[in-house]
């Protein structure tokens, strides 16, 4: 017992110190420089090529939007700010980035609302809005939002036309005191709560949308049904028996299709990946049968691996069997003795259901180390994919090369 103790507790130094000195490092895998030729391998047919460059003046890129024009806006939480990213001339090279926003408060997301643009800072969401090509500081828009441990914050508009929002467990396996925690929250245009509950009387309003969910920082809309699906990390250091050795296979990361007044496992819980059905944490026990209450995944992914940015793939120039799929970026590990991971997926549907899981482009992990992680994904203007990656400062271009 006092050696599988002493084993997390250094897990968790180990995990500690690669945030603080912001290294993106991971658990059984040394973190290394970004090779001179970047060399990921692709589905066949596709081509990468480096978007922008930011680390080194600019911070590290988190996740990403487009405005009207097609221009890309990138958030970096650890400097701050908020950049646009030009590319004047298209030819799928960005010019000198332009900082719109600093002096932020960890910023991970940002989304355009008719003509004005919201941030999700670590513990609010702020509002800019532009005049004759001047960006205003920043407003408030939602505020004490709760923070800390998870504490990035994704903010997106819904197809009817609400704002959603995530927020983070504050621990690994836990009771959570504060309601909101591991949650996803829903506001109007306006920034009032806009929760699956409506509440009357002394009773404030409630933004909360779904439960359960330790870690969402990827969401997105199904192209034809409207079906929300977001990413969720599962718990960290886990045993399939009581009092047992950590096993790294559990529990694994989930893909949720997140319902209103849902609740989706956390922290009590987790899916078989081979029936998607619920299993009970044998560690941390639930009211008797919560597990059977709680809403499955859609699908899984493999353990530890991070999910994170989730883009459909309707609005891509790319060949008609990828338009009703997902690409979903998964950052990596940081507690598994054999990594996960540092990777893009294909989630293929069929129909309004993920059906199966497809490497799509690898190579960030190799044999000397990691040297990238994907973050986030978005399809551009010009039907390409872009993905920020928080390693190695890089921002890509993955394109479909027609014959």
């Amino acid at each position: 017992m006092l050696s599988a103790f002493l084993n997390q507790l250094g897990l968790y130094l180990s995990f500690g110190l690669c945030h603080l000195v912001n290294i993106g490092c991971a658990y059984g895998a040394e973190s290394v420089a970004p090779p001179n030729q970047i060399a990921l391998k692709l589905a066949p047919g596709f081509e990468v090529t480096i978007f922008a460059s930011l680390a080194e003046n600019y911070g590290l890129p988190r996740m990403m939007t487009i405005d009207k024009a097609g221009r890309l806006y990138v958030a970096s939480a650890k400097s701050n700010q908020v950049l646009m990213l030009p590319d004047a001339d298209k030819d799928g090279v960005a010019e000198t980035p332009v900082v719109i926003a600093k002096n932020l408060n960890a910023p991970n997301s940002l989304v355009f609302v008719n003509d004005f643009l919201l941030i999700a800072n670590e513990d609010s969401v702020v509002k800019l809005t532009q005049k004759n090509g001047i960006w205003s500081a920043p407003q408030p828009f939602i505020s004490n939002l709760a923070f800390g441990h998870h504490t990035l914050k994704t903010i997106k508009l819904g197809p009817d036309n609400h704002l959603y929002t995530n927020i983070g467990s504050s621990c690994n396996v836990c009771v959570e005191e504060d309601p909101t925690r591991a949650t996803i929250q829903r506001y109007t245009l306006e920034g009032k709560p806009a929760g699956n509950l409506v509440t009357l009387g002394r009773h404030a309003p409630d933004p909360t949308w779904a439960k359960g969910l330790r870690n969402s920082q990827g969401f997105a809309w199904h192209p034809k049904t409207g079906a929300m699906f977001a990413t969720n990390n599962g718990s960290d250091m886990r045993s399939s028996t009581k009092n047992g050795k950590v096993n790294d296979e559990i529990p694994p990361e989930h893909l949720n299709k997140i319902e209103a007044g849902k609740h989706y496992g956390w922290p009590y819980c987790w899916a078989n990946p081979a029936d998607l059905t619920m299993i009970q944490d044998p560690n941390f026990l639930g009211a008797n049968g919560f597990c059977q209450t709680a809403t499955p995944p859609a699908i899984t992914f493999i353990s530890h691996s991070t999910p994170i940015g989730i883009s459909f793939l309707d609005k891509t120039n790319w060949p008609a069997e990828y338009k009703n799929d997902a690409i979903v970026a998964l950052h990596g590990s940081w507690n598994r003795q054999n990594p996960s991971g540092y990777k893009l997926v294909r989630v293929k549907f069929n129909g309004d259901k993920p059906a199966e899981i497809r490497d799509f482009a690898t190579g960030w992990l190799s044999e000397n180390g990691v040297w990238g992680r994907p973050t986030d994904v978005i399809v551009g203007a010009d039907g390409a994919l872009y993905v920020s990656d928080d390693r190695a400062g890089y921002i890509y271009r993955i394109s479909y090369q027609t014959k």
